[in-house]
């Protein structure tokens, strides 16, 4: 079998990446790093047949996801020309992520390529000296092996010595490289602004808890009790008040946090005061203590359950153009979720009247479309958390970045800030 003059690229992205934060922005996490990858395979594949003087047959992506589903990095990067991605999984242990089966995988791909004489040179961009096995048996088969290292934050190597030892080439990616397609983040905190206390809420939240929940309070005392456990006690001698069913690690309450408890001053559990005032919830749902304009009423009102969703307001063409954009453009970033999907249903409204409606219910999204939301926000690996659930910062972030994209369109809308303004609490960059 006569062997092809061209050349393959092998990416291991935990290491290319890792290495790119580690050199950019002092530590190996992914998440410190912004990628254009465009820019980062046009870069490879321009050096790759710079180096070898061969033309390219194809770039191959190995990389770690939970349980295989590509991230939206992986499904631009499988959209592109001469670029194959291979997944491995990715596993959390001891608070650490972890790729298994990439090494493997780079090893198989590596040793058939040369089996097979599809290529007269191969670059591998990685450290791992579990691929030494792979590297030698493609010299063996007439392969020419070049082997690329990120430059090292410390200036020491990164690389396998075995590995630097048995390739026939080698280069390092410096940081001029590096930089033109991938930068460090700017360390800003959350990518939604932190909640703005609320005083409505906090008072919620320390209402008295109805009487089943301190009879249930109760029983765990006493079993804590009788399992030897020990609480510090109140001071004064004054037994220690239950802690409020609100959200795990506090932050703002779900409706079914909220749902539990009841309003200051309440006789029992079986006669519940009236909802309190201003009780609005920052997360959509249809139960719950919720106030809204001209009386507080549970369930969705008439005026707002005639919002139509946006896979009503989409058409079939607009369903293809719109897995487009997710796929080449939409990064995943929570709040940029958010942002998408509103800008998407505002587009597609057929009178500007609706989002008059919506505004109504601020901060609050109607179930209805925040459950069409989330089920969006799901195609980006946002559900990649215990029990399939959207943890609760990402849960914020989307919705924040929802409310924003509205609130930006609207002031756009109605000219500048002052005239017709929108819901209290939107104008001066609010978000839920």
């Amino acid at each position: 079998m006569e062997r092809v003059d061209r050349c393959v690229v092998l990416v291991d992205a935990g290491y290319l990446l890792g290495a790119a934060a580690s050199l950019l922005a002092g530590e190996p996490a992914r998440s410190r790093i912004t990628v254009d990858h465009a820019s980062l395979i046009q870069g490879l594949r321009e050096l790759a047949e710079a180096d070898t003087r061969q033309p390219l047959l194809r770039i191959y992506w190995f990389d770690g996801a939970p349980d295989r589903v590509p991230q939206p990095e992986h499904r631009r990067l499988r959209v592109m020309p001469r670029v194959t991605v291979r997944l491995g999984a990715l596993t959390r242990s001891d608070g650490r992520w972890a790729q298994k089966g990439v090494d493997a995988a780079m090893h198989a791909e590596l040793t058939e390529l040369a089996r097979n004489r599809a290529c007269s040179d191969v670059v591998l961009v990685t450290g791992d000296g579990d691929l030494l096995p792979g590297l030698m048996s493609a010299k063996e088969h007439g392969v020419a092996v070049h082997l690329w290292a990120v430059q090292a934050a410390d200036g020491d190597y990164n690389q396998s010595e075995d590995l630097v030892a048995e390739a026939d080439e080698r280069r390092v990616l410096d940081r001029a490289w590096i930089t033109r397609a991938v930068r460090a983040k700017e360390l800003t905190g959350i990518c939604a602004p932190p909640p703005v206390p609320r005083p409505e809420i906090a008072a919620i939240l320390s209402a008295p808890l109805p009487e089943s929940a301190l009879a249930a309070a109760a029983e765990r005392a006493e079993d804590a009790v009788r399992n030897g456990s020990r609480t510090a006690p109140a001071e004064d001698g004054a037994q220690p008040a239950p802690a409020p069913a609100g959200p795990k690690g506090g932050g703002v309450p779900t409706p079914k946090d909220l749902a539990g408890l009841r309003a200051p001053g309440q006789p029992s559990a079986a006669h519940p005061a009236p909802h309190p005032p201003n009780a609005t919830l920052r997360w959509s749902s249809d139960k719950g203590w919720i106030e809204r304009p001209g009386g507080g009423t549970l369930g969705e009102p008439p005026e707002t359950a005639s919002l139509p969703t946006l896979a009503q307001l989409t058409s079939a063409e607009q369903r293809w153009a719109d897995r487009e954009e997710d796929i080449t453009t939409v990064g995943g970033d929570p709040f940029e979720v958010g942002q998408v999907f509103a800008r998407r249903w505002m587009e597609r409204l057929p009178e500007n009247g609706h989002v008059q409606k919506l505004s109504t219910l601020y901060p609050r999204i109607p179930h209805r479309i925040d459950g069409e939301l989330l089920r969006y926000a799901a195609r980006f690996g946002l559900l990649a958390h215990k029990d399939d659930q959207i943890d609760e910062h990402d849960r914020y972030a989307i919705r924040a970045g929802f409310w924003r994209e509205i609130d930006v369109r609207t002031a756009a809308d109605h000219g500048p800030a002052g005239e017709q303004p929108g819901p209290e609490g939107i104008r001066g960059g609010r978000t839920p």
